[in-house]
């Protein structure tokens, strides 16, 4: 089983990305989450170019790392003096990593316009660099950027800078299809040329521009190529780069590579959920393997088939990759899908019982109201527990009323929210202030709750939706409101639809709350 060698950029290729930013702190949480994953190689950034990259390169050498070494990235010397005496490539052995990476023109195009020096000096700073850093590392690594453009433009040329880089002393030369135009078949192609006429250690690194950079990464690896680099989501700069999320399952459960070991792919659903919420952006539902959608089941045949054989509509074993199957609930929905649901919330439903059919003409009928219940399963839960008989309620509401007042042209409108409940045989009457007026209602509701249900102070509100419905009716329109909530346990979505976006989010808000309680009486029940 041939070992392929895993080299994760996203602290550096992946932080160009647009809308994404790491700290110093950030980057350091990454590293040890990588490390856990069984990653080989970590490129924890250009130490030569800002302050924050340095200053993670002295912090980072206090980790405790198991499975990775850090990598620092910087380019060749400047053209005009030599490696010893230039700063970046100083600034390199400085971060003292023992491993480093250095990118080099291999586009004569590049050279001449981007450089603006003569072809064989190029090749003289390629040679210079590295039998400079050779001796006083590990390991040095060559990006040979704008590789497979420069091949397609002069391939004698492109060949000759790897050579320049393989007689100096590179441990690994590194073909980059940097502006991600290329096609796996050129990249086969020419990655077999390569291959034949060097006999070196060669590796991948694909950007992802043509939505090629994972079939290229693969197709690389098949034609002989031993180390790969992309990193976390697929994150980088204007399309991204090649997505390690699918590239290690890839390589090691469809074509029998060795990339890490297989619990340590389990963890790959989380590193992935991990690193997007470090960069603080959503995480992609549909991407493949980790994704919420990757393994999720909606129309009435497929669940009724997984529900014998995972294997009718599903690749692997989500748990391979740390993932699980979901059935979703819509009005596609037949009865395997809500006896699923009903088995995941512990809810005991014959499927010959007379509620089942009762639970999916209810499910039907809301859905043709404009209900979702598949970023909603709280609400679909509180649903099954009403027809069964299940469902208690934790208050009752009196009334309540909104007000949104702006008082100066140029002043955010000031919201505030009225309410009162009935809990027992005692009635509560508050009121409350918020940035808006569904969070005006929303901190009225737990105001009013908390002192009868001090729990719901750990319920965090993370996401609020409004999808307009009804299109050409303009403000009379339905909407549909959607609302993920959490505790320190887990998060869950809530939803409601009314012409009225106060009641909908009110819908959405009171089964957050319920769902909440309920889950917590189970809870101590089950402790007890």
């Amino acid at each position: 089983m041939k070992r392929i060698e895993i080299y994760d950029t996203t602290l550096r290729d992946g932080s160009q990305a647009e809308e994404i930013t790491f700290s110093v702190e950030d980057k350091l949480r990454i590293t040890e989450k990588l490390d856990e994953l069984g990653i080989h190689y970590i490129e924890g950034g250009w130490p030569g170019s800002n302050p924050k990259d340095a200053e993670y390169f002295r912090k980072v050498r206090k980790l405790f790392l198991q499975n990775a070494r850090v990598v620092a990235f910087g380019s060749t010397r400047r053209a005009g003096t030599t490696a010893e005496k230039d700063g970046n490539i100083q600034s390199l052995l400085k971060a003292e990593t023992g491993v480093v990476t250095v990118f080099g023109k291999t586009w004569d195009f590049h050279v001449t316009h981007a450089l603006r020096v003569s072809l064989e000096e190029n090749l003289e700073i390629i040679r210079d660099t590295i039998s400079y850093l050779k001796p006083r590392l590990d390991k040095v690594f060559f990006d040979a950027e704008h590789f497979y453009d420069g091949y397609k433009a002069n391939p004698e040329y492109a060949i000759a800078c790897l050579e320049a880089a393989k007689e100096a002393g590179a441990d690994c030369l590194v073909l980059c299809d940097t502006n991600g135009g290329t096609l796996p078949e050129e990249i086969r192609k020419i990655t077999s040329r390569v291959k034949k006429t060097l006999k070196y250690p060669l590796g991948i690194h694909a950007h992802n521009d043509s939505d090629c950079a994972v079939a290229n990464s693969i197709v690389a690896v098949q034609t002989g190529v031993s180390h790969v680099q992309g990193t976390m989501n697929g994150v980088g700069e204007r399309c991204g780069n090649a997505n390690l999320c699918s590239i290690l399952p890839n390589l090691q459960l469809k074509l029998g590579y060795r990339c890490i070991a297989d619990e340590q792919l389990k963890r790959l659903r989380e590193t992935s959920r991990f690193v997007n919420e470090i960069a603080n952006i959503r995480h992609f539902k549909r991407q493949p393997y980790v994704g919420d959608s990757a393994f999720a089941h909606k129309g009435g045949v497929h669940v009724s088939a997984i529900a014998k054989s995972p294997e009718t509509y599903e690749h692997i074993k989500p748990e391979l990759v740390g993932n699980s199957r979901r059935v979703l609930i819509s009005d596609l929905a037949g009865k395997s899908n809500v006896l699923r649901k009903a088995e995941e919330f512990n809810i005991h439903l014959d499927k010959n019982s007379p509620q089942l059919m009762e639970i999916l003409s209810r499910i039907k009928e809301l859905e043709n109201q404009g209900f979702q219940f598949e970023a909603a399963e709280a609400s679909f839960e509180l649903l099954m527990k009403k027809t069964l008989g299940l469902h208690r309620r934790f208050f009752d509401l009196i009334g309540f009323r909104v007000i949104v007042e702006k008082r100066k042209e140029g002043e955010e409108p000031l919201s505030e929210a009225t309410i009162m409940v009935k809990v027992g045989g005692h009635i509560e009457h508050t009121a409350a202030t918020g940035n808006g007026p569904v969070n005006a209602l929303d901190n009225a509701l737990r105001k009013a709750l908390e002192k009868f249900y001090p729990e719901l102070k750990s319920v965090r509100l993370y996401d609020y939706k409004v999808r307009v419905l009804a299109a050409g009716r303009g403000t009379s329109a339905r909407v549909r409101v959607l609302i993920e909530s959490g505790d320190d346990h887990e998060r869950w979505g809530t939803v409601g639809v009314s012409e009225n976006i106060i009641e909908a989010s009110w819908q959405a808000l009171v089964d957050s709350i319920e769902f909440k309680l309920l889950r917590d009486e189970a809870r101590k029940d089950t402790n007890q």
